[in-house]
Parts: C-alpha cells; sequence; structure tokens
C-alpha cells in the first residue's frame, strides 16, 4: 500500500528534506566544501511491444554513443581514474550528487553527467523541471572522490553547460513527463582534467551500448551509488535493483525498481545499466511506498532532447574501457 509520495530531497550539511509533491523523492542532498556507433548497435535485442515490455521508436541519429578508443582522447586506467562515473558532484550554492556517463562532443570537449535537480535553487516543492528554479548554466561544479560530512578530496572542477530543467523552460516545454522526468544536466571539464577521466562505470564496468526498449519486470539493473551519506565507504557502492513493469503512461521516459537498499538523498544522478550492460537511465526519484521504488530518468530519451536543444554539435556518450561484469 502506498504510504505517502514524495519528490527530490535536497538539503545541507548532513540533514536531507523530503519534498512532498505528489509522487516521488529524489536523492540529492548536499554539503558543499572517432567513429559513432547508434544505439541500435548497443541496444538491448528485444524491442517487441509487450504487457511488461514497450518498445519506443525515435528518428535517425537517436541515442548516439562512441567507443572510447574511437573518441579522440587518451583515457586514464579505470582502476586509477580520478573522474568516473560515480564519483560525488557538488554544485556551488546548490547540492552533491553523482555522476552517470561521461559525454564527448564534436570539437572534443569532455562532459559529466548529473541530474538537473542538482542545480536547483527553488524550494523542495518546486519539482517540475519546466517551472522549478536553477542555477544558471556556468555554475561551478567540483567533484569529490569518496567524500563524506567531514572529509574529503576535490580532483577536478568543471561548469554546469547543460541543463534539461532550463532548456524545458526556455523552450515553453509542454509535455508533462518530460517535465516530471527529464532531469539531465552536463557539467564542462577543462582540458586539462580530461586526461583524469575514464567513462567505465566503477565495479560492474560498461555502459556497452544505450538501451532504448525499457525493461522486463524483474531484470536486474546495475548502478554505483554515492551518497555523501555514506561516509566515503566504497563497498557501500556497487548496487543490483529488480526492475519492475515499465508505466506505460510515462512514455518511456522513466523506469522503476526496488532494491535492498534503496537511493537516498545524495545519490541523485547516479548511473543504471540494464541486464546487458547497455545505459538504462539517471537515478531520480524515489516514491514513498511498500516496498519503497526508486525511479531512473531514461538516459535514451534525456540525450535525444538534450541533442535537439543544447546546442551541443555531436553529443555522444562514451562507452566504457571496462567489459560489463554483472557476477561480481
Amino acid at each position: 500500500m502506498l504510504l505517502s509520495s514524495f519528490r527530490r530531497a535536497f538539503a545541507i550539511p548532513v540533514t536531507c528534506v523530503l519534498a512532498a509533491t505528489g509522487t516521488y523523492l529524489a536523492a540529492g542532498c548536499g554539503n558543499q566544501p572517432g567513429t559513432d556507433s547508434t544505439a541500435d548497435n548497443h541496444a538491448s535485442a528485444s524491442t517487441s511491444a509487450s504487457p511488461q515490455r514497450q518498445a519506443f521508436t525515435f528518428g535517425a541519429g537517436y541515442g548516439t554513443t562512441v567507443a572510447a578508443d574511437q573518441a579522440g582522447h587518451q583515457w586514464a586506467p579505470a582502476a586509477s581514474a580520478a573522474i568516473t562515473p560515480g564519483i560525488q558532484t557538488y554544485t556551488h550554492g546548490a547540492v552533491q550528487c553523482t555522476a552517470n556517463y561521461v559525454f564527448i562532443d564534436d570539437t572534443g570537449h569532455v562532459y559529466i553527467g548529473q541530474a538537473a535537480h542538482c542545480g536547483t535553487t527553488g524550494l523542495v516543492t518546486d519539482t517540475d523541471g519546466c517551472t522549478a528554479g536553477s542555477l544558471p548554466l556556468g555554475t561551478a561544479v567540483s567533484f569529490n572522490r569518496n567524500g563524506s560530512p567531514v572529509s574529503g578530496a576535490t580532483t577536478a572542477a568543471g561548469q554546469l553547460a547543460y541543463s534539461s530543467w532550463l532548456t524545458m523552460q526556455e523552450n515553453g516545454e509542454q509535455d508533462r513527463n518530460a517535465c516530471a522526468y527529464n532531469d539531465l544536466a552536463l557539467v564542462k571539464l577543462a582540458p586539462e582534467d580530461i586526461g583524469k577521466v575514464n567513462p567505465s562505470l566503477p565495479h560492474w564496468g560498461g555502459p556497452v551500448g544505450i538501451n532504448t526498449s525499457g525493461t522486463n519486470a524483474g531484470d536486474h539493473l546495475y548502478s554505483y551509488w554515492n551518497s555523501i551519506l555514506r561516509g566515503g565507504i566504497a563497498g557501500l557502492s556497487p548496487q543490483i535493483g529488480e526492475s519492475k513493469i515499465d508505466d506505460v503512461a510515462a512514455s518511456g521516459w522513466t523506469h522503476a525498481f526496488v532494491a535492498t537498499i534503496p537511493g537516498i538523498p545524495g545519490d541523485s544522478g547516479s548511473a543504471f545499466l540494464d541486464s546487458d550492460g547497455n545505459a538504462l537511465g539517471t537515478l531520480s526519484t524515489l516514491a514513498i511506498s511498500v516496498p519503497i521504488v526508486n525511479n531512473v530518468g531514461d538516459i535514451s530519451r534525456e540525450l535525444a532532447y538534450t541533442r535537439a536543444h543544447s546546442g551541443i554539435s555531436g553529443l555522444r556518450l562514451v562507452l566504457g574501457t571496462e567489459p560489463f561484469t554483472p557476477n561480481r
């Protein structure tokens, strides 16, 4: 039975506030201190619609990825890279979140993804991405390795280069699902920090492509969370969840899952891989229910929206240098 419902949590230092919004809670908690491959080549094989799985069709060039060795950069070794998916992000003036994927554009710039709501300026009840206040592009974002409420080392800093929330407001977006679930921001790295980056998801490896077909009930999903409330203990970060049936009314914009330990404030934005190692989405919300359900914003739709509206030419998701290894 649904006990109550929330969306998005923001706070300062250690205390995280849960925002009542009618449906969900998100997991943000702050402590300020070469050759392209398309998703069709990497996405899950099954795309036929069924009561459990819904296929969604998009135009040419949708969901573009690039292999790490074809991206035009020398990536740091995965085991020693200072910046990877799963690193903590601190949006100055807002909250702590967790990075998801690595992206590049046609000019060779490198971006690290986080949740758009990590840059909120509004009240905790201002949760609609099409109306909520956000910090401007150019806001500083720093990256912290295994931070806790009392410690942590900053490894690099970048600038907010794209926010789906700001973009939807500028566009006058009317799609209610997009307003609710399009929750992606990009942090642009300085050129001198690119050599610190590896695009692989820690512990699990991948991503090997982009999922464009959703999930089946019971599918295993893989993530790497890094809330400051976990105290910098890396062993608490690798997570496995079990997917629920996609809500057809959401038009593919979100996927639900349950896990033994739910995502908490500070885990917002974390990358999710499907059972084949494809990028599925980004941790966005948490529904207070029995059992507790987390929700993942669909990265294929978020990326398509970014490519169409950001003005960033040739934006692509960089695949991991490490193989996907789910049986660890």
